[in-house]
């Protein structure tokens, strides 16, 4: 298999893609419309020039080698023929690759290397052939063809190697790693590449041709191995002291861009061959610091010295401005131009408002525009714009350089046609240096990166002095859109995932004076990082690159720890974008949709948002009221149309107070709903589900927001409810498949959004009231229609399915209650039958549903629909696919807490009805499940605690239930112990003590009750992590009688093992786990008080042993903290188990009665003991006495301090 090739004209530019696949035309763009007799003059001159490839084809592969001169004349001819020819013009699928390899390897053959002219020739061939025709070579031809060329190099004269190192670099492009019988002769100690890729080689051609051979080398197609060390290091070295040394003084300035170029795109296709590896000689500060001086390369109005390397630092590395002589300034340059040059001017930039969406895909045209599209906004390009902006405008001296007036017209025609083309290089370089950096993002690890945050992004605004060279320098100065967009690209990468590292950022605080925290910094540059895009977004007339400052704002929202900023950030942004939603370009449409977006999920809600969201729309969604940007004429071109209807405007708010509906909401309904009146840009390419409506990516958008809204924000929307509710089953009723999947997706939220205000923990303000029921059973009666079961039963579309199962899963249990018998019926029936679906994904679903139904208070007592319920999960945890095993435990320990709540509620009604055999095959299917992968092993512990809960005197009694009895205590036990996850042993300790509490089972006599205490005992002193500790300390202290607990031994092993806990219950490995501490003091301090108030006279020499030695104050200084409720208060829950964290402590005044009364108890039984046991029943009364004595002393110190603290209070 070998490679493709990359043209070679003097630019040098690289295609951003190429097909490595097969053959492609070479044009794909559309085909104009010709007249008839055009069309065919062209197909009858295409045939014309096939068959005189096919002629000469043929008459190539027919010659043999000789040394006549005849020979040598022919293929001079034969090879002026085939390079003359036009391949790009042509369709050349009739033009099979082998037949080329063959030809090329048939020439190779008949050209000596004694005839160079014809080896130049042959070359040139070689690399037109490859690059016009995408030919993908076999592995034979490369192999002979880059050992033709190799012995070329070495035994040719030096003047045709340019011409050779060019066909090289067709044949090896994406293939170094297929060419490694060669590599040691190109890439070895003395390798052709190295030597003339040399900085110290004085041909610039020859090492220009090099370099450009070494970027080829290092590309990796996907799918084959990378170019191998040691040459791939080679590359890189080479790679690395071109872009390092200088520019000579003899070659010429566009010469020297195509070759750094080329460096710059080898360097590119290196780091995409891997992750970075940090290697003596490849240092990230040094390459880091050359991409950062090739990023301004050229850019006018920017004449500094970057720094060597650059050092990874929390604080900014300031650049040095050399005292060179300062540029003239560009206003005053403008004022120079005579009236005429302006009005030519004019006409050149006359023919840009022809065609919508033209910016940015001719560098040259946006350097001679000025960034393209800026007639369009109604900006000129002389010093007048600063009059065409409103008061409250940017002012001039935040503009963009390349917003500023040209100063071409000083040059004459040559002169300035030359400093143009000179201009367009130079931003070549640019462009390649910040695809490079985006490859440097995506090879090293963030945490790596963010150490060089200062030196590409700003912490502050440049007042006084020469503004910092960062990223958002080349987004607002830079001439070229390209460019630009490519600076936003970089920005964009780096802000995805810093939700982390930013999230130390913070300035609610009053500053400091004395130093500046890094928390601080980081806050500042946060806000630098939005007025600067800010500035960039109001400057921006290029279509492509507007949609990457949107793109770019949005990741910079998503991140941003806004909580901890002071408010005010997110206003400013929210009035620019709102123009942006009714903008041209459809790109720039969606853009805007995905920020608003953005917006509304941050850390929802926000206060902020909140307020902006209530603001009434008076008048329009393409109001600009507050807004003056220098495009507003270019983004409200729609705005004189529509003005007629503003106030039926459905984009618009209602007027009024913030009483009416959101504007975001009827904005984003607008756009699913209203047909577009204007004709959009020539970007617009159909997808709509209507000729009328918006495109596709625009509505989904739009849906998208709109579920982002109600998730975030669901107590503004809720007044909406049913319109939502009805553009959900419209959305279900089109065609269009990802628009029925966004419909039933913001149906699933509007569910999701009404359970959560329901919720007893739901932190609801008063203003905020719950939607009344029978507003949601209206709002589910008319949702669960057609639409929603068409998309249920929909096999076509798996995703759908899976989707609006969700949405059954997101109705309220006490509307579902109230909704009609055959609606219920509907539900469960269609989700019972989509557990057996072939597709993982709606199985998985429909068990997930069913597990949510299961607890629904209406259903939970029904047996029948239990039991069909039990049998659809049991099948479904058999299943194939990990993630329906999942579901089904997580929905089996579901069905297993209301067989729990089932047996207190209902009573031995329930139990007698339900099935035996179901409840044994329950009891085997969760211990099998318990040993399967974490995520399925979690749940199914969990409800094995719950079926050993339910076990009865009847199900024990009969012989079926003893294995499967002792084969669950004993998975449990052994998870108890493993090496899973933390929260698969927080679960198998809880289910453990679910299990003590059935005092139906022989807990202390059966023969896995002492392997049971022996593995919470060891958890409970060993584990590293305390919630887990917690829990295993709280199992132990179920059993509520003394004989549960075993014989003498085993109850002094749970003994010692919690009082060694609480010894040593501040020593910890990791810190996080330090504020658990408190809990789990509390509940080990429970225990023990448990403990004692069940021991028996038997247990007492343990006891006496554990209270006499030095252990002694520290559990008495633990208890008394215990009982004054200090330094030991019981946390509020783990993982949202907060109900369950409070069932299983006791609050410190029960601890209390429970100390008297074991205090009590044990004094009666020393009046009573005789000799040999009143020693050690004497020392556990002490230190109980002490424990209350010292108790009593802390609650009356503390009585007093409080009462000398009432006494300095103003009478």
């Amino acid at each position: 298999m070998a490679g493709k090739a990359t043209f070679f004209e003097s630019s040098l530019s690289f295609p951003s893609s190429r097909n490595t696949q097969g053959v492609q035309s070479a044009s794909t763009d559309t085909p104009r419309f010709v007249p008839s007799s055009k069309a065919q003059h062209e197909l009858d001159a295409s045939a014309q020039a096939q068959d005189q490839i096919s002629r000469c084809f043929n008459k190539l592969r027919s010659l043999r080698e000789t040394d006549s001169a005849t020979l040598k004349t022919e293929l001079n001819s034969l090879f002026d023929q085939l390079i003359s020819e036009n391949y790009n013009s042509l369709n050349h699928d009739n033009i099979h690759p082998e037949v080329v390899c063959e030809m090329l390897m048939h020439a190779s053959r008949l050209v000596p290397l004694s005839q160079e002219h014809l080896i130049i020739k042959l070359s040139q061939l070689i690399h037109q052939l490859l690059n016009q025709l995408q030919v993908i070579v076999d592995e034979h031809t490369l192999d002979v063809l880059v050992s033709y060329c190799t012995r070329a190099l070495r035994t040719c004269s030096s003047w045709t190697h340019p011409e050779v190192l060019l066909a090289l670099s067709s044949l090896v492009y994406g293939n170094g790693s297929r060419c490694h019988r060669h590599l040691p002769e190109l890439l070895g100690l003395n390798g052709v590449l190295v030597n003339y890729g040399d900085p110290r080689q004085p041909d610039i051609e020859l090492r220009r041709s090099a370099v450009h051979c070494l970027a080829n080398l290092c590309l990796s197609v996907p799918g084959q191995p990378y170019l191998e060390e040691p040459y791939k290091g080679a590359c890189y070295g080479i790679l690395l002291r071109t872009l390092q040394s200088p520019k000579p003084p003899d070659v010429e300035d566009i010469v020297f861009c195509t070759l750094l170029q080329s460096a710059l795109k080898g360097t590119q296709y290196f780091l995409n061959g891997g992750k970075w590896k940090a290697v003596p000689n490849q240092d990230l500060g040094t390459l880091l610091a050359l991409l950062k001086r090739f990023m301004f390369y050229g850019l006018p109005g920017i004449n500094v010295e970057m720094p060597q390397v650059l050092y990874p630092a929390p604080l900014p590395q300031y650049e040095t401005v050399p005292t060179a002589k300062p540029e003239p300034s560009q206003d005053s340059a403008t004022q120079k131009k005579t009236a005429g040059s302006q009005q030519n001017k004019k006409r050149k930039s006359r023919g840009k408002g022809k065609k919508a969406g033209a910016e940015g895909k001719n560098d040259d045209d946006d350097l001679k525009t000025g960034g393209g599209g800026v007639d369009q906004s109604g900006w000129s390009l002389g010093s007048q714009s600063a009059s065409v902006t409103s008061p409250s405008a940017v002012t001039p001296q935040l503009y963009p350089s390349w917003k500023k007036g040209s100063s071409d017209s000083e040059f004459s025609d040559p002169e300035g046609g030359m400093q143009t083309k000179l201009r367009l290089y130079q931003a070549r370089v640019r462009q390649s240096a910040l695809q490079c950096f985006l490859a440097v993002v995506k090879c090293v690890e963030k945490r790596i990166l963010y150490g060089y945050w200062s030196s590409f992004i700003p912490d502050a605004p440049g007042i006084g002095g020469p503004p910092p060279l960062t990223l958002l320098t080349i987004a607002l100065k830079d001439p070229s859109p390209k460019v630009r967009a490519g600076s936003l690209q970089v920005l964009s990468a780096l802000l995805e995932g810093s939700r982390q590292f930013l999230s130390t950022a913070e300035d609610t605080s009053a500053p400091r004076q004395a130093f500046t925290p890094f928390s601080a910094m980081l806050a500042s540059s946060v806000r630098e990082l939005h007025r600067c895009l800010l500035l960039a977004l109001v400057a921006e007339s290029s279509c492509q690159t507007l949609t990457q400052v949107l793109k770019c704002l949005a990741h910079l929202v998503s991140n941003v720890p806004y909580n901890r900023l002071r408010p005010g950030l997110l206003s400013p942004l929210w009035k620019q974008i709102r123009p942006y939603v009714r903008h041209r370009d459809v790109n720039v449409r969606v853009s805007s949709l995905t920020l608003f977006g953005a917006l509304v999920s941050t850390q929802a809600p926000l206060p902020e948002i909140q307020l902006l969201l209530q603001q009434p729309g008076s008048t329009s969604a393409l109001s600009t009221s507050g807004i003056s940007t220098p495009q507003e004429l270019s983004h409200n071109w729609r705005l004189p149309a529509r003005r007629d209807g503003e106030a039926s405007s459905p984009g618009g708010g209602v007027e009024g107070g913030p009483e009416g509906p959101c504007w975001l909401l009827q904005l984003c309904v607008s756009l699913v709903t209203q047909p577009r009146e204007e004709p959009y840009s020539d970007s617009d390419a159909g997808g709509s589900s209507g000729a009328s409506l918006e495109p596709s990516p625009v509505r989904l958008e739009a849906l998208q927001v709109l579920a982002h809204l109600v998730k975030g924000y669901f107590s503004l929307v809720q007044t909406s409810l049913l319109e939502l509710g009805q553009l959900s089953s419209r959305c279900l009723k089109e065609q269009e498949a990802s628009v029925q999947l966004h419909g039933a997706k913001l149906l699933e939220e509007l569910g999701t959004g009404i359970i959560q205000q329901y919720r007893a923990d739901a932190n609801t303000t008063p203003s905020a009231k719950c939607v009344p029921v029978c507003q949601v059973v209206n709002f589910w009666s008319e949702t669960l229609g057609a639409p929603l079961i068409s998309a249920l039963q929909n096999e076509q579309h798996p995703t759908l399915q899976t989707s609006a199962c969700d949405t059954l899963s997101s109705i309220l249990p006490q509307a579902f209650s109230q909704l009609p018998d055959k609606t219920q019926v509907l539900c469960i029936t269609i989700l019972l039958g989509l557990t057996y679906n072939e597709n993982s994904l709606v199985k998985a679903a429909a068990v997930r549903a069913l597990g949510v139904y299961i607890l629904f208070p209406c259903l939970r007592e029904d047996v029948m629909f239990v039991a069909d319920t039990a049998n659809a999960i049991l099948t479904a945890l058999d299943d194939r696919s990990p993630n329906v095993r999942a579901k089904a435990a997580w929905s089996l320990g579901n069905l297993t807490d209301t067989l729990i709540v089932n047996m207190q509620s209902v009573g031995l009604e329930f139990q007698e009805e339900f099935s035996d055999m179901l409840l044994l095959n329950m009891l085997r299917s969760a211990t099998k499940a318990s040993g399967d992968k974490d995520r399925v092993k979690s749940n199914a512990v969990r409800a094995l605690g719950n079926l050993l809960h339910f076990l009865q005197p009847v199900h024990l009694g009969k012989p079926v239930f003893e294995q499967p009895l002792q084969e669950a205590m004993r998975a449990l036990i052994e998870t108890v112990r493993g090496d899973a996850t933390m929260k698969v042993r927080w679960n198998a300790c809880y289910a453990l003590g679910n299990a003590f509490r059935n005092h139906n089972l022989p807990l202390g006599s059966a023969v896995w009750s002492k392997e049971a205490y022996s593995a919470l005992s060891y958890v409970v002193t060993s584990c590293k992590n305390f919630k887990v500790r917690i829990k295993s300390a709280a199992a132990l202290s179920v059993p509520s009688t003394r004989d549960r607990y075993g014989d003498a031994q085993q109850f002094a092993e749970v003994w010692q093992a919690l009082a060694q806990a609480l010894e040593h219950s501040e020593e910890m490995e990791d810190f996080l786990e330090y504020r658990y501490c408190a809990s789990l003091r509390s509940q080990l301090c429970h225990a023990l008080l448990h403990l004692l108030s069940v021991c028996q006279p038997d247990d007492l020499p343990a006891l006496r042993s554990s209270l006499s030695d030095q252990s002694r104050p520290v559990l008495q200084g633990f208890l008394v903290r215990y009982l004054s409720n200090k330094g030991v208060t019981l946390a509020a829950g783990v993982d949202g188990a907060a109900g369950e964290e409070a069932g299983d402590h006791a609050v410190p005044e029960d601890g209390l009665m429970v100390l008297n009364e074991t205090l009590t108890r044990l004094k009666g039984q020393l009046e009573e003991a005789v000799l040999d046991s009143s020693e050690e029943l004497k020392t556990v009364v002490d230190f109980l006495e002490d424990v209350m004595r010292n108790f009593e002393d802390v609650k009356e110190s503390d009585s007093k301090d409080f009462s000398l603290e009432l006494s300095k209070l103003p009478q």
